[in-house]
């Protein structure tokens, strides 16, 4: 999260006048991976913007700051979703490419190749 970003989190958000006093934010204990920081820490984030009826997840990240920023920028993605048509398709991609590092991120190198003392087909 550079300030970049942060920066470019807050045009966008002044862009479609988004007042963030609004949203409702929560945060809750995460689960899964990460270990006890995870499992000791309200480090998920839930973000509820009313007006629109939209509800964000998110616990990616260990750290709460990173999985907050994480969840304003999937919360502006879907209110410039609904708000502006003809961005819709252009962060559909992003959301699509980001869903695909996801996934091969998750999947890790890959299959574990079998071991050669089972296999009869074997030399």
């Amino acid at each position: 999260m550079t300030p970049a970003k942060v920066q470019a989190l807050r045009e966008r958000i002044a862009r479609l006048g988004l007042d963030l006093r609004l949203v409702d934010e929560q945060f809750t204990r995460g689960s899964g991976k990460g270990g006890q920081k995870i499992n000791k820490t309200s480090n998920a984030v839930q973000l509820r913007y009313p007006a629109l009826g939209l509800v964000v997840k998110c616990q990616r990240e260990r750290k709460r700051s990173l999985n907050r920023f994480l969840a304003l920028r999937e919360l502006v993605d879907e209110v410039e979703v609904r708000i502006s048509p003809e961005t819709s398709e252009r962060l559909k991609e992003i959301s699509r490419i980001r869903k695909k590092k996801a996934r091969g991120r998750k999947r890790g190198a890959g299959p574990v190749p079998p071991s050669g003392g089972d296999n009869p087909t074997a030399g």
